[in-house]
């Protein structure tokens, strides 16, 4: 009934739209080209640390949206320190889909956005920040900066992981909390995943046939996965735009460059800094006594200076 009679789409199409947002035609090794939507704000700035922003499932680049907010808040253009760059993953808003005929791993998606930001020019250096789920946003940063010498600095909020054999210290109160969370989600909460990833054509049929449909599967998403419940604009306004465990473990993608790590104890899988500092060179951590699964969203001040705070100590560029 909200959704249906109170829900004013044009307002809030309205509000999307007064943040600069840009289309740009990637060419992939293969010759491919595929047409990637960011949002951005760039600054006049000449020492602005260009900065990109990745979003995963079931979010998007809304997702960002407050933090840019509250840059234009608290900068001029002149003033800015960062360029802001946030695009949307294939297959979301006006991103080109993955292709049909292939497998598209986070390796391709992390060279389309390192490409991505050598066409912006910043091909002397970037840093990258993520989050996410199992999940799409902190898995390409990672991919990133193990991968491309471009990227200089990568900050997560989002690491999860299997118990590493050699913890870097011990976990505290809050941590081991937050594993019985991630122990809990698991058993209860990922069934959706599996789906996913072996029947994507028949979930993704349901959720195309029926708007309650594709309301009801994310909509749970964004009232599960958060420390206190969103208001319910933001998550119909969130419906605009979605269309493996595996990497954060991966000594192949060891980051051998500044990392940061914020936790947030409300997280599907609040990871210890323990087991985090032994993925990458980790050099800022940041422990929240509250927070979710869309840090962007519920605590965009708390990211917003985290990211800040690790940027200020760890950039030297």
């Amino acid at each position: 009934s909200a959704w249906l009679h109170d829900f004013d789409w044009r307002k809030h199409e309205a509000h999307i739209n007064s943040y600069p947002q840009f289309t740009t035609t990637v060419t992939d090794d293969d010759g491919k080209d595929y047409r990637i939507h960011f949002a951005a704000l760039f600054s006049r700035n000449k020492d602005a640390i260009p900065l990109m922003c990745l979003h995963g499932w079931p979010g998007s680049f809304l997702e960002f949206l407050p933090i840019m907010s509250l840059l234009k808040e608290k900068y001029s253009p002149d003033t800015l320190p960062y360029h802001i760059i946030v695009p949307s993953l294939p297959g979301y808003a006006f991103s080109s889909p993955p292709p049909l005929d292939r497998d598209f791993h986070l390796q391709d998606v992390a060279r389309l956005f390192d490409q991505l930001m050598i066409s912006l020019s910043f091909n002397e250096g970037y840093a990258v920040q993520g989050g996410e789920l199992r999940d799409v946003g902190s898995k390409v940063a990672r991919v990133i900066a193990a991968t491309y010498d471009n990227c200089k600095a990568v900050h997560i909020n989002f690491c999860i992981m299997p118990e590493p054999a050699d913890p870097v210290g011990q976990s505290d109160e809050l941590e081991k909390k937050g594993l019985e969370r991630a122990e809990q989600f698991k058993k209860l909460e990922s069934a959706y995943a599996l789906l996913h990833a072996t029947k994507p054509a028949t979930i993704g049929y349901v959720l195309a046939a029926n708007p309650l449909s594709l309301l009801a599967w994310i909509g749970e998403k964004f009232l599960a996965w958060t420390d206190q419940d969103l208001p319910l604009d933001v998550v119909l306004e969130s419906l605009f735009t979605p269309g493996v465990i595996g990497a954060h473990e991966n000594p192949e993608w060891y980051i051998k460059k500044p990392m940061g790590y914020s936790y947030f104890p409300m997280e599907l899988a609040p990871i210890p800094k323990s087991w985090v500092a032994t993925t990458g060179d980790l050099v800022f951590h940041r422990q929240h006594q509250s927070g979710g699964h869309f840090a962007a969203i519920e605590r965009p001040e708390v990211l917003l200076k985290d990211v800040e705070d690790f940027l200020a100590q760890c950039w030297h560029h």
